[in-house]
């Protein structure tokens, strides 16, 4: 049988995964399942490369739980590495489906809430940890973590860990684990910070690569609109929400202020509703809002990448990047949010001139050029005050200088002038 013909049951996965499989109403596989959980379950360190939204999560949940099968000890035999709360609680939510016919036991650790809670969750016995690096580290240095069962590490989103600054609690993390175990490291993209993570956390491991590095999935059409400024950006907005094929939205920007800015002005103008979600907003807004957006009840989501990411929601109709991401690799993982598990989505992207060369970079690293469409006439193109012209002024040159350390712009610090005719007296 071609691997692409394997089946769940091809897997040789126990009974009780497959009762539970069968109850998502999963049906067929995806190319990192297929490729990884072989080579999971033979006990194999490995690198896992694939896009948002291809089933990586269930690539590894799956054979974790099968070599687990059953809840034997009170101490944690396994753990998972993610950079934000969101994903966690994605990830917990498919272990808890998919393990509901099994007595394993699965612990959540976060920060934004206090650790005492989740304590008492380990304390009553655990199977599984799923972690930010911080939150586990502070947990173990309490004394309320036992590693020395851990026989299997997986590190999720492993770019985005390097992005966020983990590694510092990673490599601690890393002296306190067993020897002996198995490593497995997923990410969307293997930048060079990635490979050598890859090198310091796993021995020998054998690579998958579900599609070239860095590309964007297939099922998704990408446009970008090139606009002047940010209220064009708005009303551009406000008019592509007018569309009822825009049934299921998010929307990214690059701040926190520009989020509240963006789900006031929809609040009062657009209709179906709009929430922001980012750092500042508290843990059950920010669950409430994805749990509203997931249901329907919802149709616009704006976030903040950190605060997004995680977020698996099916039929997510279209993501609008309101701007272009600082972070070009990030690209990958905003759009990833549509066209999940073989669905079709749109992904548009709104470029000011000072968003270009961010842009054309994005392009480089996707190895695809984005096409352009046109403004619709009926959205209303505003004169840019000179205020933003000098800001997108500023932006420009701070693109240029990361594209280009040497590069002087218009802003950047003179030197004062010495004419050499001039004497310099000294006050006595």
């Amino acid at each position: 049988m071609s691997q692409e013909n394997l089946t769940f049951e091809d897997f040789k996965l126990n009974r009780q995964l497959l009762n539970a499989i069968e109850d998502m109403g999963w049906t067929k596989t995806t190319e990192i399942q297929q490729k990884a959980i072989p080579l999971v379950l033979s006990g194999s360190d490995l690198v896992g490369v694939a896009q948002t939204g291809t089933g990586k999560t269930a690539a590894y949940t799956l054979p974790l739980l099968r070599k687990l099968n059953y809840a034997e000890i009170d101490h944690p035999r396994a753990l998972i590495l993610a950079p934000t709360k969101e994903l966690i609680i994605q990830v917990k939510g498919q272990i808890e489906q998919l393990s509901k016919y099994t007595d394993l036991r699965c612990v959540a650790l976060y920060g934004g809430i206090g650790a005492k809670a989740q304590i008492e969750e380990i304390k009553k016995g655990v199977d599984i940890i799923i972690a930010t690096p911080g939150r586990f580290m502070e947990i173990y240095l309490k004394g309320e973590l036992v590693t020395k069962q851990i026989k299997t590490m997986i590190m999720d989103e492993a770019d985005r860990l390097m992005d966020m600054g983990f590694m510092p609690q990673i490599r601690k993390i890393l002296e306190v684990m067993p020897t002996k175990r198995q490593n497995l490291l997923f990410s969307a993209t293997f930048p060079a910070r990635v490979e050598v993570l890859a090198g310091e956390f796993l021995d020998f491991p054998k690579r998958i690569e579900v599609t070239p590095q860095a590309t964007a999935a297939t099922t998704i059409t990408q446009t970008v609109y090139h606009t002047d400024n940010f209220r064009t950006k708005i009303n551009l907005l406000l008019h592509l929400l007018t569309n009822p094929a825009l049934t299921k939205v998010i929307v990214f920007v690059n701040s926190k202020a520009i989020a509240d800015n963006i789900q006031h002005f929809l609040e009062r103008k657009s209709e179906g509703g709009a929430r922001a979600i980012h750092s500042n907003k508290g843990q059950n807004a920010r669950i409430n809002a994805i749990r509203t957006f997931e249901s329907g009840e919802l149709r616009v989501l704006v976030a903040t990448d950190v605060s997004a990411r995680g977020i698996d929601i099916q039929d997510v109709s279209h993501v609008i990047n309101f701007e272009v991401p600082m972070v070009y690799e990030e690209y990958i993982h905003r759009i990833g949010r549509t066209g999940r598990a073989f669905k079709e989505g749109i992904a548009m992207t709104f470029a000011t001139k000072a968003e270009e060369l961010q842009l054309k970079k994005i392009e480089e690293v996707i190895h695809e050029e984005i096409t352009v469409a046109k403004i619709p006439s009926e959205v209303a193109v505003p004169p840019t005050p000179k205020e933003e012209l000098i800001a997108m002024a500023r932006k420009f040159d701070d693109a240029k200088k990361l594209a280009d350390p040497t590069f002087k712009g218009a802003f950047h610090e003179k030197k004062q002038r010495v004419d050499p005719k001039k004497k310099i007296t000294k006050k006595k």
